[in-house]
């Protein structure tokens, strides 16, 4: 008699990571001295965790400090500096008790999903989209409905499209900046969808994990916009702290303590030492806005670059550090086109089936947060690459 398997076990892989996978592969079969392969597939910034957030940890290492538990919440004095953060960027004022600390952002939408909706809930999001939102609501079996966005609104999501639902979702997901377009909701923008979900009853859950990696629009964060959103943000991208799983929610009053009772339960708290250097982090302005205008010298070269090397139609290159490329002119199967871009090319990138299930055999996503010459050396790869 065979074991019954749990309908969670059906989740689709995030194929960002086969594809990393694959890459690895392909770097480690090359003969020595040949040209390594050039890494765009990953979100993962080229640069390490700031010196002063590191010197925080050793200090704390070679001190002997205990590195336990922490309450599930977080430690204090890290939920204070996250509260101060929110006046410092947006004038905001958040109490640090409504300030949960994550194991990233990865482990901030299991809670987030499982404190504001139950299994048969209906959670919309706009398409293309970050894959495991996806994939976690449908293990929870919790019903992922899909507004198809393009151009015409920057593939993001607008109240025109929310009127349109019926019945109401249970709640909407939208990230500002996206991954894997790289367009932002503008803050009139961002302040009528709040709005209409408060309004409507409908649990917003707003994924800000790449502010701070915005270059020519401002930024306002749901939290300054709503009593009832959920915002979800990271240490991984603005700080580039991805490898400490770190994050944090802002909660409003009513998810606190649902929250607080489900990490104990699930993770007990975010990595002790993470927090430490997490905190060190929010005050390494300098070295972080140098991160910045790296990524933003690489988006410009490629805005230049990438058309001249056939990938003409790109997304609006807002914020993160992303561009979404229709190759509909070249290709219908963009996973055929990255698995070819990579062996003949030696350019690993990611194909739009992860991000959009019936359009994205058309997309491919190219992330330029690795090292500028990188980015310069794919860009002249391509070029000559047909």
């Amino acid at each position: 008699m065979g074991l019954k398997v749990g309908r969670g076990a059906a989740a689709p892989p995030f194929i960002v990571m086969d594809v990393i996978t694959a890459a690895n592969a392909r770097q480690a079969a090359l003969p020595p001295g040949a040209p390594p392969v050039i890494r765009m597939e990953v979100g993962q910034p080229g640069t390490g965790a700031p010196a002063g957030a590191v010197a925080a940890a050793a200090a704390a290492l070679r001190a002997g400090a205990p590195m336990g538990y922490t309450e599930a919440l977080g430690l204090a004095s890290l939920r204070t500096r996250i509260a101060r953060h929110y006046a410092q960027w947006y004038g905001a004022e958040v109490p640090a008790a409504r300030i949960a600390v994550t194991v990233g952002a990865s482990g901030a939408f299991p809670l987030a999903f499982l404190a504001a909706f139950d299994p048969g809930d209906r959670v919309a999001m706009a398409a293309p989209f970050y894959p495991p939102y996806v994939n976690i609501l449908a293990a929870l079996g919790i019903q992922p409905v899909i507004l198809e966005a393009g151009p015409e609104t920057r593939f993001q999501p607008d109240v025109a499209m929310l009127e349109l639902l019926s019945p109401r979702p249970d709640g909407l997901i939208v990230a500002s900046p996206c991954n894997p377009a790289g367009t932002m909701l503008h803050p009139d923008e961002l302040a009528a969808i709040a709005g209409w979900c408060h309004a409507n009853g409908v649990r917003l859950i707003s994924d800000e994990i790449y502010h701070g990696l915005h270059y020519d629009a401002p930024i306002a964060t749901a939290a300054a916009l709503s009593p009832s959103a959920v915002v979800v943000n990271s240490f991984s991208k603005y700080f580039s702290m991805t490898g400490w799983r770190v994050g944090w929610m802002v909660l409003p009053a009513d998810l606190v303590r649902p929250v607080e009772c489900l990490a104990q339960n699930m993770f007990i708290s975010a990595p002790h030492i993470a927090q430490i250097a997490a905190e060190a982090a929010m005050d390494c302005t300098a070295e972080l806005e140098a991160n910045v205008a790296r990524y933003r010298r690489s988006r410009d070269l490629l805005l230049r670059a990438l058309p001249a090397a056939g990938f003409p139609h790109l997304s609006p290159a807002e914020g993160a550090f992303y561009l979404y490329a229709d190759v509909g002119d070249r290709t219908n199967d963009s996973r055929d086109f990255c698995a070819r871009m990579l062996a003949e090319a030696g350019v690993a990138t990611s194909p739009g089936v992860d991000f959009d299930r019936t359009r994205g055999n058309r997309f491919v996503r190219f992330s330029y947060c690795g090292p500028e010459a990188d980015m310069a050396a794919a860009a002249q790869r391509l070029s000559g690459w047909r």
